[in-house]
């Protein structure tokens, strides 16, 4: 992992391989960002005239490169593209920073320390520059040649050590901020690693071996459930999904308390660790990726040992429902009724809309906790992604209030959400003539009927709120931003997030 640290050092004396400086998009060129003064300095005040000539306009994700100055010790000094200046007296959105700290940070793969001197106003916008700077030095290189010790793209290793000057190191405020930011980057990269994780190393028996040893390690209470736990408790949901693969299925659960809490938030994650659509077999084409339907469960995962980490005065209780759906002899066939861990029963009428079955077990278990929110996370339907495309999740909720504070927290930390409807029109299409429910109704609206299906089996009385990740899960595209290709930790930032924000008593 990346280092991050603050530091007082003026740029010039400072040893580093690079010195970030950002450049933002004027109105008649390029305009270096407040914090690269003293490079601007010693460019004689000429930096955005030598970064125009180089090319250079300030647009997002930019990146320019040219040696340093005389008398700096960092041999190398990166500009990276702000996007549009804000009016005057008007800071730097936060995730502008975020996002540019993650370029520099990719930029800079196979170096050793790079001081970075984006615009700082608070606490907050330092915060904001080191979670970009560690998410975008992220790499998996697990299954490279050398294993741990192996470089990543293009033949080089993440930028090792990350310094922000301009800060304040003896100031709580900024400590706090970066504690918090190495923390949830940390988390939502862990998340991250599970994701790009194969479908041969990460059945649900594994997945859960890696949720106790963290638990063990954080000092949290984890409690798995194996299929002989699931049979005897009825959870037909998950054990239907499950009953096709040689891997078995668990139900995971996770708990931080503290006996600060006033609130309990439930945090429930779809966890199928592949997804082959089960006798429902996905075409040809639409399983190469199929690793990543575990995201919700990642996420949930990281988000409770983030909260731990951050000593939140919240409890909070991640529910990951794991399941393999895979075809054979024993999987679940079009036409079967399960009987839910709720006593319900499910006709299913899809096998490849099983992400709902495993999470209508777990948002029931979590109802019997009677939490104060449930907010469940899944890569659950296509229909979302045609909806909002690659990079946007959907929120559905049974109260609205509920789900717009949930859209608001996703933008404030800079993860792309809209709020989506659940008309109650869509429910009749799941009416079944054997069944208390099917698991599919209208094509059109798909995203919505899942979401309707999800909010039979919440507990009478308990807020809750559904994100559908299915489109940011997987970023099968090239990098941007933070955001690496792969397994993106898409949710994380989100219920971290809530967890602070119910702690605080700021989410109702």
């Amino acid at each position: 992992m990346t280092a991050l640290t603050l530091s007082t050092a003026g740029a010039p004396g400072l040893r580093a391989d690079a010195i970030v400086v950002g450049v933002a998009k004027g109105t008649k060129g390029p305009v270096v960002a407040p914090g690269a003064e003293a490079v601007d300095k010693a460019y004689d005040g000429k930096l955005a005239d030598v970064l125009e000539t180089l090319g250079a306009s300030g647009a997002e994700g930019e990146v320019t490169k040219l040696p340093a100055p005389s008398g700096f010790k960092a041999p190398l000094v990166l500009a990276v593209g702000l996007g549009a200046e804000p009016e005057k007296d008007a800071g730097y959105d936060g995730e502008a920073l975020r996002r540019a700290a993650g370029v520099a940070a990719r930029a800079l793969a196979g170096s050793k320390k790079a001081a970075f001197l984006l615009p700082l106003t608070d606490a907050a916008d330092a915060g904001a520059v080191g979670e970009g700077a560690l998410l975008g030095a992220y790499s998996f290189d697990t299954y490279k040649e050398n294993g741990k010790d192996a470089k990543s793209a293009g033949g080089k290793a993440p930028l090792a050590d990350v310094v922000l000057l301009g800060g304040k190191p003896r100031d709580r405020a900024y400590k706090a901020a970066i504690e918090r930011a190495t923390a949830v980057a940390e988390e939502l990269n862990r998340a991250r690693d599970l994701v790009n994780t194969p479908p041969n190393d990460l059945n649900p028996a594994a997945f859960a071996a890696i949720v106790q040893d963290a638990a063990k390690a954080h000092g949290l209470k984890v409690q798995v459930l194996d299929e002989k736990a699931l049979a005897k408790g009825g959870y037909g949901g998950i054990l239907g999904v499950g009953s096709g693969s040689a891997s078995a299925p668990r139900l995971v659960k996770l708990s931080y308390t503290t006996s600060k809490a006033k609130k309990h938030l439930a945090l429930v994650g779809k966890g199928i660790t592949y997804d082959s659509g089960g006798i429902s077999l996905k075409p040809a084409g639409h399983n190469e990726t199929m690793k990543c339907d575990m995201s919700g469960a990642a996420a949930v995962f990281a988000a409770v040992v983030a909260a731990a980490r951050l000593g939140l005065e919240v409890n909070v209780t991640g529910w990951l429902a794991l399941a393999e759906n895979m075809p054979s002899g024993s999987a679940t066939r079009p036409g079967d009724v399960l009987r839910m861990f709720s006593g319900k029963t499910v006709e299913v009428l899809n096998t490849d809309a099983e992400g709902r079955l495993v999470l209508a077990d777990a948002l029931w278990a979590a109802s019997q906790e009677k939490p104060d929110a449930i907010v469940d996370v899944a890569t659950l339907t296509g229909a979302m992604v045609l909806a909002l495309g690659n990079r946007t999740f959907g929120v559905m909720a049974n109260d609205e209030a509920f789900r717009t504070a949930v859209h608001e927290a996703a933008e404030e930390v800079g993860e792309e959400a809209w709020p989506m409807p659940l008309p109650e029109h869509l429910r009749k299409g799941m009416d079944s003539p054997v069944a208390d429910i099917a698991n599919m109704g209208e094509r059109m609206g798909g995203g919505l009927v899942a979401g309707l299906f999800l909010r039979e089996f919440i507990g009478d009385g308990i807020t809750w709120a559904h994100l559908d990740i299915a489109g940011p899960a997987f970023n099968e595209q090239g990098p941007f931003g933070y955001t690496p290709k792969g397994g993106t930790g898409s949710a994380v930032r989100t219920l971290v997030r809530l967890a602070e924000l119910t702690a605080s008593g700021d989410l109702g």
